[in-house]
Parts: C-alpha cells; sequence; structure tokens
C-alpha cells in the first residue's frame, strides 16, 4: 500500500495544478486576441470543457451541447421574431418556455445531457449580439474551440503532472 501524500505533496501539487490552469489560460487568451477573436467567448468554451471532466467523452459532450446552444439561441432568436407580431409580449416566454423544455428534457441523454453547456452556448450567442450570418457562428465556433483545446490541454497536462 503507497503511502498517503504528504501535506508539503498535496500543496505541491495544488501549486502546479495551478501553475499550469493558469499558463494554459494565459496562452488561450493570447491567442484568441491575437486571432481577434473574444477572450470571453474563449472562455465558455474553457467553461463547457470543465462542466463534466470526468472523461474526454464527457468532454467533448460538453462542447457539442454549448455549440448546439449557440444554434438553439440563434434559432430561438428567430423564432422569437417571427411571432412577435401575433403574440406580442407572449412571444418571448413561449420561445423560452419551449427551448426550455427541449434543453431540460435531454438532461437525462449521455450525450446530449448537458445542460450547462447548452444554456452557456445560449448565453453565449445572445451576449456576443453578433448577426444571423455563417461567419458570426464560425466566429463564436472558433473562439469556444480554443477554450476547449485549452480546457484539454489544462486537464491533460494536470493528469500528466499533477496529480
Amino acid at each position: 500500500m503507497p503511502p498517503s501524500a504528504s501535506p508539503r505533496d498535496t500543496r505541491d501539487k495544488f501549486l502546479l495544478w495551478t501553475l499550469i490552469a493558469s499558463v494554459v489560460a494565459a496562452f488561450a487568451a493570447w491567442l484568441s486576441a491575437a486571432l481577434s477573436l473574444e477572450v470571453w467567448v474563449m472562455f465558455a468554451g474553457f467553461i463547457a470543457w470543465f462542466t463534466r471532466p470526468t472523461s474526454l467523452a464527457n468532454c467533448l459532450s460538453a462542447m457539442l451541447c454549448l455549440w448546439l446552444g449557440i444554434a438553439i439561441g440563434a434559432v430561438s432568436h428567430i423564432i422569437t421574431g417571427a411571432l412577435m407580431p401575433s403574440l406580442n409580449h407572449m412571444a418571448l416566454p413561449v420561445v423560452v418556455f419551449l427551448v426550455a423544455m427541449l434543453i431540460v428534457g435531454l438532461r437525462a441523454r449521455e450525450i446530449l445531457g448537458n445542460m450547462l453547456a447548452w444554456f452557456l452556448g445560449m448565453v453565449t450567442f445572445f451576449a456576443a449580439e453578433f448577426d444571423l450570418a455563417i461567419a458570426s457562428f464560425a466566429h463564436l465556433a472558433s473562439a469556444t474551440a480554443i477554450g476547449g483545446l485549452a480546457g484539454y490541454t489544462c486537464q491533460t497536462l494536470n493528469r500528466r503532472f499533477a496529480e
């Protein structure tokens, strides 16, 4: 039976994990800015990656849910606009209800069940205030992908060196 970790070993691993995460986040922020992508959008991908960091499959699922959340944000924006003439101030709550039913209803699904990542994607879409254009979605996907890649890098390096 291996001896338990000493407090110093635990502290050293904590510090190393913190250092690795900080360096990776700083590099991802620099890369995003260098590519003229919003750093906060990159962090949406970073956050999504760590919503379920137990396996690579869960992390990739989180990124898929994030991107689908961005897409459903766009679709809900279009539907709300289309319903405004007939439902007036009730269009938004009706669309939010339907979208929430979909997302919350998927919570038990293995691949699509990450509600946090879905809603993070929707927040990202609405906060970005981009036009509904392919270039906008490519921009959001690129920035969040950098964040997801940073999450993967952080997780991989920490498993190798700090655990």
